[in-house]
């Protein structure tokens, strides 16, 4: 059973093809890990088993037959609940929704479907999405499959945590402060931030375009795949790339040699833990094999708290309709972050996305000097999911951002960035080195990381046998 949970989407999608595996028997292997292992993990927030099992026999069926194959043909994937999946409830952990099902899925559920993907079911996100911390007032906790209590990260953490639990090989997420890049960080997986515009996002949000979809898997290759099958333009989505997609596999085997890589340990500001900074720092060196690597303290580095935390709580401000319902039901966290974007005028709000854009263009105008750029991808390791901020950290009714400065800047500049597993801490919790390229460079981040994959392998890395 576990080889084929272990199995890499790519190893996976080739056996199918070939007739040499099963898509019942690896949906089947699926399910009894899930079931086995899932109720300590909650990493689901609606998994249908008959569907699932349905869903593979179709697939086996149409090898059978001969039926022209998609890429993913057979191959588990996941949808987060913040997207739509047709037939299956769109919670978004919150109780103000429960019980509501979708009628649509959206881009890139259907583009995995087109492609020939199995989809197990959701997987749990924080209420609307709103914080680093995994857990949410209608799932509960989705513990980190390293150590049970702790964080797995963000709204994407049903995802990083299914990925760290070989709960299926690939798993999207969605990423608009670090939620692709903060679980893969906290539970040891890969994750990738693409580039804005390259994977479509139906609706477009309405928090100046700072939300990216994109995958959260065991391995670099996989993460390539699932970009394969989603990227592209959308009729629905006018803010996608126009520009034409490459074959994001097939490039991962080029070199990265005499790149200019800059790497910033704090981008000038931001405080990180020691065991972080170390393991990165280590990480950082395996670069200077092939690549011409610079320590930089980026000018526009400091300027980023106080616009990222006016923007943040400023895009959670319309979830203020809900307060007089629901306000006792929510997540405390979300209701002290909705108060405290409430109130401002259009001239305040205008006056400071005149400030988020010059710093933006700053952050452009850095990368066109520098093929990459590395950082730690969060500031700390894992720690329990009862909390906004580790113990050791200040303490805030809602600003969570402290320790995630390394990605929301990221997500407003509309760069690449992945996160990579570099390591564990004394205690045995997973670290993420991150790597930035420059808008459009999704290839390079991709290759950079696998190349760092060769050199440190962690996939055989594994919180459950």
């Amino acid at each position: 059973m576990n080889e084929l949970c272990f199995a890499s989407a790519v190893d996976l999608a080739a056996g199918i093809a070939r007739q040499e595996l099963s898509p019942v028997e690896l949906a089947e292997s699926l399910l009894k890990r899930i079931d086995e292992h899932n109720p300590r993990v909650n990493a689901f927030a609606h998994l249908d088993g008959d569907s699932v099992i349905d869903w593979a026999r179709r697939a086996e069926q149409e090898v059978m037959e001969g039926t022209p194959l998609g890429p993913l043909h057979g191959v588990p994937v996941t949808i987060k609940d913040l997207h739509e999946l047709k037939g299956y409830p769109f919670e978004q952990g919150s109780r103000c929704r429960a019980g509501m099902i979708s009628d649509t899925d959206c881009p890139v559920a259907a583009r995995l479907k087109a492609a020939g993907a199995v989809v197990l079911g959701k997987t749990t996100t924080s209420e609307f999405g709103w914080c680093g911390v995994s857990r949410s007032p209608l799932t509960g906790i989705t513990h980190n499959p390293w150590k049970y209590g702790f964080n797995a990260g963000a709204s994407s953490a049903g995802a990083g945590a299914a990925a760290a639990a070989d709960f299926g090989p690939l798993h999207q997420g969605s990423d608009g402060a670090g939620s692709i890049r903060m679980p893969s960080h906290f539970c040891g997986a890969f994750g990738l931030k693409p580039t804005w515009g390259l994977v479509p996002h139906v609706p477009v949000r309405n928090n100046d375009q700072v939300s990216h979809a994109g995958p959260i898997s065991r391995t670099v290759a996989d993460a390539a795949l699932f970009l394969n099958a989603t990227a592209g333009a959308h009729p629905f989505d006018h803010t996608c790339l126009i520009a034409p997609t490459m074959d994001y596999l097939a490039d991962l085997e080029a070199d990265i040699r005499n790149l200019k890589v800059a790497f910033s340990a704090d981008l000038g500001h931001a405080r990180v833990d020691p065991e972080v900074a170390e393991l990165v720092g280590a990480a950082v060196r395996t670069f200077e094999i092939d690549c011409a690597v610079e320590a930089v303290a980026p000018s526009w580095g400091p300027l980023g708290p106080e616009i990222g935390r006016f923007f943040w709580a400023a895009h959670e401000s319309p979830l203020a309709t809900h307060l007089d319902d629901w306000e006792a039901e929510m997540d405390p966290g979300l209701v002290a972050c909705i108060r405290a974007g409430c109130g401002h005028s259009a001239e305040t709000y205008l006056a400071m996305r005149g400030r988020k854009l010059d710093y933006v263009l700053q952050m452009h105008r850095f990368m066109a000097d520098w093929d990459l750029l590395l950082t730690p991808s969060v500031s700390v390791a894992a720690f329990p999911a009862d909390r906004l901020q580790p113990s050791h950290w200040p303490q805030h009714p809602w600003d969570w951002l402290s320790w995630a400065e390394f990605c929301y800047p990221f997500n407003m500049a509309g760069l690449p960035a992945a996160s990579v597993p570099c390591g564990f801490t004394s205690d045995g919790l997973p670290v993420g080195l991150q790597i930035v390229g420059r808008r459009a460079a999704d290839h390079l981040v991709l290759r950079a990381a696998a190349t760092f994959e060769r050199a440190q392998p962690w996939a055989e890395e594994r919180p459950i046998p």
